[in-house]
Parts: structure tokens; sequence; C-alpha cells
């Protein structure tokens, strides 16, 4: 009966109402959720509060966001049913309409900060140990057996189409900013195919690739569960995710300076997309050295229980 009393009490709130619905499609931050609601973001914490407390909501926080999420399915599934029943989901067509045009905005600016910035882009990866360890490391966790249809999810300037490709009987290498795909056709020549695309609709059957590749690309992103899901519905079976990005950190300077939208991730956070989407997380490797923690987390559609190793 209390369960039942705190569900009903938390949910006893139009704008709690469509909190909840919005998050039904996906993780969001604060202020996101105040964009779309049109309210302020201490008036919308509180909401969160209320919601987290009857555990029908989740909060993280990462530097000076915080994101919220869905809590424990079994106990808010039969609330999104209840919402969808009595059309409160279909009501909240409209706040999802505004989520997409304030994430149209940061997209467009995202997308004008890498065409300014293509030229510079492998220089910009200096906060982070040697480059060429985070080579060696992805190297060794792919191993020395063919790749077979490899798909690079954000080439950027070639680099690892230039590492991998020989390894690979096919090469696919997509990114949304035409600059930098000017920059990698140069780097790469003849081997691979490059593609405009986005990263949320890759341009790959289901189960057309053997091995995806996201090299700091993740923390780009705005929705880094639905990017790994896409990329593991191109994956074949036995089909393998290599992401190459950052530990959780606390530079909120990069989000203004560089365009992250995330501050890193944590190895539970990445578990928790790949189980979502059918991958095992393999193999987690932790490359330290630099300002910001190198990570690399190997998912696979099958595979064994995660190993940590830890590299200097």
């Amino acid at each position: 009966m209390k369960l039942a009393l705190d569900i009903f009490r938390a949910l006893a709130d139009e704008s709690r109402l469509r909190i909840v619905a919005l998050l039904g499609t996906m993780e969001l931050s604060v202020g996101e959720l105040a964009q779309v609601l049109g309210q302020s973001q201490p008036r919308v914490s509180r909401h969160v509060k209320i919601l987290c407390d009857a555990r029908l909501a989740e909060r993280r926080k990462e530097g000076s966001w915080v994101f919220v999420a869905l809590g424990e399915r079994a106990r808010v599934m039969p609330v999104l049913a209840a919402l969808d029943a009595y059309g409160v989901a279909a009501e909240a067509e409209a706040d999802i309409a505004r989520l997409s045009a304030v994430r149209a905005d940061r997209a467009a600016a995202a997308a004008a900060w890498f065409e300014a910035h293509a030229g510079e882009w492998d220089a910009i990866r200096s906060l982070h140990v040697a480059e060429d360890q985070v080579e060696a490391a992805m190297r060794a966790l792919l191993g020395p057996a063919p790749l077979g249809r490899l798909i690079d999810i954000g080439t950027g300037t070639g680099r690892m189409i230039e590492l991998f490709a020989p390894a690979a009987t096919h090469v696919l290498g997509i990114d949304k900013s035409s600059e930098m795909l000017r920059l990698a056709r140069a780097r790469v020549g003849e081997q691979a195919e490059l593609r405009q695309a986005d990263l949320y609709a890759l341009p790959v059957a289901d189960g057309g690739v053997d091995v995806a590749i996201l090299h700091n690309v993740l923390h780009f992103a705005q929705q880094p569960g639905a990017a790994i899901a896409e990329a593991a519905r191109v994956l074949d079976a036995y089909g393998r995710l290599l992401i190459a990005d950052f530990a959780s950190h606390d530079r909120e300077e990069l989000r203004a300076r560089d365009a992250h939208t995330r501050l890193g991730f944590a190895d539970a956070q990445i578990a928790g997309w790949f189980e979502k989407v059918g991958l095992v997380l393999e193999r987690v490797e932790t490359l330290e050295g630099g300002e910001l923690t190198v990570k690399l987390w190997l998912g696979r559609k099958q595979g064994v229980p995660v190993r940590e190793v830890k590299a200097a």
C-alpha cells in the first residue's frame, strides 16, 4: 500500500507527469527538462526530487549538470503503461517536439564547432595519455585475428581507419562533418568507403558489420545510450563494439571550450547501456597518465565476464 501511495503522490502533478513521459523516451538533463517545460531549473529540480524519492526517476550528477533517467524498470513500466492508457503519452508529443528543437540547436552548434576545428582535431586530444598508447591498447583488445567488416563511427580525420583497415575486409567510415570527411579522404585514400551520416542512423543494415569503433566520440553524443544501441544494431552475431573515451571527470570547461556534452563515463553506465541492447561487456581497460583517464570498453553480442586491466 505504501508503495502505491508514494507513486500516486509523486504523479499528482501535471509537470511531473510530463517529466515521466519525457524520460520514457530518453535520459535528459535538468536543463533540457526546464527548457521543454518552460520552467526554472530550481522548480524542475524540485519535481525531479519528488520523483526520485518515489524511485520513479534517478539522478546522476556530472560536473555542474544533473542527468535524470527513469527508475527501476519493474517499478516504472506499470506507470508508463498507465500514462499511455490514459492518453498522457500522446499529449507529451508537443513536449517531445520542443525537446527535438532544443537538441537540434545544440547539434547545430556542435557541428559548427567541428567544422571550425577539424584541422586541429588530432592536436586537441592532448589532455590524455599519448595517442600511440591508446592505439596500442585498442589493437591488443581487438587482437590479431582478421576484423571482417569494420565501421568507424565518427571517423574524424580517419586515424582509426588508417590503423585498422589492413586487418579488415571492408571498412566504412561515417561522420556528420563534411570537413572532417574531407580530411579523412586525404588521409585514407582508397582504404575505406567514407559517408556523411549521423551516428544515430547508420547507413548499414542490421547485422551488417563485425566490428564497430567509437573512438573519442561518445562524450560528444547528446544520447550516448542511443548511439550505443545503433552501433549494436549493425553488429552481426558475435560482433564487437570497441569504445575509447574518458572516464568520469569534472573538467567542466570542456563543455564550452571543446563542445563536450558528457564529462566521461563510468563502467556501470557503459555496462548498463550494453545490457539494454544485448551486448556483454567483455573487457575494460584503464589508461592513466594524462589529465584525463582514458577507458576502453569492449562489448560483444556474446562474451565472457568483464575483466579489468589497468595500465600506467
